[in-house]
């Protein structure tokens, strides 16, 4: 396969987004580590099979919603030049991907513990139903939530085979932050999902009233992150994380507002990223110092 032929098929998945979602998985093996067995360091084994899952879990996701969505996308001038609606990547190319990925995925989840691999049927649902979720509810973006928080549990999961406390909160974590990412987002389509009846926050209920729930959303979300803190025992350095999270949140709301929708990109993906970083970072520190402390 030709250097621009993998091109294009990064491009459809958009990999580099998956560090939205994996430096949560990395936090939530490392707290679970932590919690198990008095240090941070999980093991290469489930290091690498977990960022195996998690890198296959994503791709087989985007795979499925630019497919499933490409006669949506080929009517939104915004994402007419996606890799499917604009012909580069025909729909069965799409689908080959998809399945291959879901595989890699399976294999991955049976490397590691039978409650990973147990719950891969349900994982496929959350993966593959998001882009359907659109067509009947404004509350698709909850749904996502759902599904990428389940990256943070996942991490979890993977060292200890069994969910805690701390499961479920990261898991919370994560679905309020990607609600609250996602309404942003989708405040750029508003229009048109009203015109062709895509149900969304912004379209239900417009766009001041969508950035007002996803401020919100997000106020819940740094709520939750010093609740993992008090959950997992964190240490200061946590804690100091957790208030430059806090900032970046801020900072998102600060740029965005209904008069001026132009700075979205940068809230959804520049300061996301950050944010992600962040969280792997402050574990990292937490977990170091309470292992040599």
């Amino acid at each position: 396969m030709s250097g621009v032929r993998v091109k294009t098929f990064l491009d459809l998945v958009k990999f580099e987004h998956t560090v939205f979602a994996l430096p949560f998985a990395y936090a939530g093996m490392l707290l679970a580590s932590m919690q198990a067995s008095g240090t941070g360091w999980p093991g290469w084994h489930v290091l690498v099979w977990v960022t195996v899952a998690m890198a296959a879990a994503r791709t087989a996701a985007m795979g499925a919603n630019r497919v499933i969505d490409r006669f949506i996308d080929a009517r939104n001038p915004r994402t007419a030049g996606r890799e499917v609606p604009s012909g580069k990547v025909s729909p069965a190319q799409a689908w080959a991907l998809v399945v291959v990925s879901l595989v890699v995925m399976a294999f991955a989840a049976a490397q590691l513990n039978p409650l990973c691999l147990a719950l891969l049927p349900l994982a496929v649902v959350f993966l593959i139903g998001y882009p359907y979720t659109k067509r009947f509810t404004w509350l698709c973006h909850a749904w996502l939530g759902v599904t990428d928080g389940a990256a943070a549990a996942g991490g979890w999961i993977a060292v200890t085979g069994e969910f805690a406390p701390g499961t479920w909160v990261l898991w919370a974590v994560v679905i309020f932050w990607m609600i609250g990412l996602d309404v942003i987002y989708a405040t750029m389509d508003r229009d048109f999902d009203v015109a062709n009846g895509i149900r969304s926050i912004p379209a239900r209920f417009g766009i001041p009233r969508a950035l007002r729930i996803a401020a919100a959303s997000h106020a819940l979300t740094f709520a939750l992150l010093l609740l993992v803190g008090v959950v997992t025992g964190a240490s200061f350095w946590y804690y100091l994380a957790a208030l430059v999270m806090g900032g970046i949140l801020l900072f998102e709301h600060r740029i965005v507002n209904p008069g001026d929708l132009a700075r979205v990109n940068v809230a959804f993906f520049d300061a996301n990223m950050w944010l992600a970083l962040t969280m792997l970072a402050g574990v990292v520190v937490d977990v170091a110092w309470r292992t040599l402390t």
